[in-house]
């Protein structure tokens, strides 16, 4: 009976150290924190570089006070007026085939040429000078395959029309013209759609622009239309009324 009590105690001892007794905890690794690298946030485009018409710039050559500077299609100054040259925003092929590879990048679409005090630059979009012109950096151009212009001037007595160059065969056969000559003067626009090219007229002494099918694109109302690259930079007329003031238009005649 002694045994049997003793026996007892000593599992009673053991059962009741085995419930006090304290776990050891095993430590929890914690995992690598992943660090998320933000993304480069893209600029926000500039809410004064509006798009109304898609077929022009959206910076616009505009001469105020003898100056020249650029205008939005809403026709607000976006870069002030103080330089005597200013171009349409357009490639500097001198430039996109620099010997030096840093500045080809001043050669894209994305910056304009003016002038200032003799001095030429590159402007971006928000009137910043990023570049000024060196003879070092200008490369060669590197001409592409040439348009032939599909039609021409064509005069009969004292009056200009359009031919087709390759179907003109009979001066004497009306048919054979494209417009039969009845313009004081006619000058095809440089472009890029040989097919359908803009073409400078003059009619009553006043200037305006046909097509080759001879349908009035702008009306015969201003005393001078410049015949340079306007059209093929910038889809837009140099234009004026009094012979002193010039700006550009549209393909729908409209002023900016």
């Amino acid at each position: 009976m002694k045994k049997v009590i003793n026996f007892l105690s000593v599992f009673i001892s053991i059962f009741i150290f085995s419930q006090v007794k304290t776990v050891k905890k095993v430590p929890v690794k914690k995992a690598p924190k992943n660090i998320v690298k933000k993304a480069a946030e893209e600029p926000k485009p500039n809410p004064e570089l509006v798009v109304i018409n898609k077929d022009i710039p959206v910076l616009i050559p505009k001469k105020k006070d003898g100056k020249f500077g650029y205008i939005n299609q809403k026709g607000k100054i976006i870069i002030q007026p103080e330089y005597h040259i200013a171009v349409f925003f357009a490639e500097d092929c001198n430039l996109l085939n620099s010997p030096n590879e840093k500045i080809r990048k001043f050669g894209t679409k994305d910056y304009a040429t003016v002038e200032k005090d003799l001095i030429s630059y590159r402007v971006d979009h928000a009137g910043k000078r990023v570049y000024q012109f060196k003879d070092a950096d200008l490369g060669q151009c590197k001409f592409g395959d040439y348009k032939q212009q599909l039609y021409q001037a064509y005069i009969l007595n004292g009056f200009y029309g359009i031919i087709e160059k390759a179907k003109f065969v009979n001066a004497a056969d009306y048919r054979d013209y494209q417009i039969y000559p009845q313009y004081q003067y006619l000058f095809i626009m440089e472009g890029d759609d040989v097919a359908d090219p803009m073409i400078v007229a003059s009619q009553n002494d006043r200037f305006g622009v046909i097509d080759v099918n001879n349908k009035v694109i702008i009306p015969f109302e201003y005393s001078n239309i410049k015949r340079n690259f306007s059209w093929k930079l910038g889809k837009m007329f140099d234009v004026t009324k009094d012979g002193v003031n010039y700006y550009y238009i549209d393909a729908n005649n409209k002023e900016y």
